[in-house]
């Protein structure tokens, strides 16, 4: 469930922010005329986010358990390919996402209201479409048979949501760049076990071989009904026995991607500005 709370605050935040940016902007250069298109912009790209994660869940249920895992499989790698650069590029842009959001709304303006409903669904339908898509494959990975994932997706929602509102009133401050650096750095974690977990799916689908090939099994030591076994489960997508497909995955991913991704950055500006909302 922890996990999937973070990733519903990690790139619901996101969306957030964003969101929080265009409409501070547009109430403080006094263009409150522009908030009707900004919010047409943003329904429509929370809806089209809804839909595509709605027809991920039930198209999938259509399809026989091979396809099923097929799917789930190869939408498992696709979504942690699509987070893995997300993260890597928030990383690098946190500090300067407000003055290029206001480049972008600044030529908007300029062009009339499609070009503001455009630039408000492009700036959120972004993210929505990558949370929908890296949440049903989470939830797929986690599933225990219980609303748990999904109940944490959606508080994580919901903070976020609540985060993004304080932002705005300017009650809350925080350093982003540090902040989605270390949401980012777990989401990576997460991801690892994702990612095994679709590497398994494609097993189950016989599109990779050795799905019998165990690395270890510990069930008898960390039952997956277990409280704790749920818990490794719910936080890491843990499986007491993996095979080794999935172990090696887990390993060549996780090691050099959170490296890289800790590692310390260069900065080509002395003095950063930090952006506040």
């Amino acid at each position: 469930m922890f996990s999937n709370y973070l990733i519903g605050l990690r790139e619901g935040l996101e969306a957030s922010l964003v969101v929080c940016i265009l409409i501070a902007y547009l109430v403080k250069t006094d263009r409150k005329d522009a908030l009707k298109p900004i919010w047409a912009g943003i329904a429509v790209a929370i809806a089209l986010a809804f839909g595509f994660g709605c027809a991920l869940e039930f198209g999938s249920q259509e399809l026989t358990f091979q396809a099923q895992e097929a799917l789930g499989g190869s939408l498992s790698i696709l979504a942690v390919g699509l987070v893995t650069w997300m993260v890597f590029w928030m990383r690098r842009t946190a500090r300067h996402l407000k003055s290029e959001l206001h480049g972008r709304l600044d030529a908007a303006l300029a062009m009339g209201t499609g070009a503001l409903v455009a630039t408000a669904f492009l700036a959120v339908g972004r993210e929505g479409l990558e949370t929908a898509l890296f949440v049903w494959a989470s939830v797929h990975a986690a599933s225990d048979g219980t609303p748990r994932p999904l109940l944490g997706v959606a508080l994580g929602l919901l903070t976020a949501i609540a985060l993004g509102w304080l932002f705005y009133r300017g009650a809350l401050r925080i350093n982003l760049a540090k902040f989605f650096t270390w949401t980012g750095g777990m989401l990576v974690v997460v991801a690892a076990g994702v990612l095994a977990y679709g590497f398994h799916d494609l097993q189950e689908a016989d599109f990779l071989p050795g799905l019998t090939d165990k690395a270890f099994d510990i069930s008898g030591t960390i039952p997956p009904d277990s409280w704790y076994g749920t818990l490794l489960k719910g936080v890491l997508n843990f499986q007491p026995d993996p095979t080794t497909l999935q172990v090696a995955v887990w390993l060549l991913y996780l090691i050099p991607t959170l490296a890289l991704f800790l590692a310390p950055t260069r900065t080509t500006t002395p003095t950063p500005v930090r952006d506040k909302v």
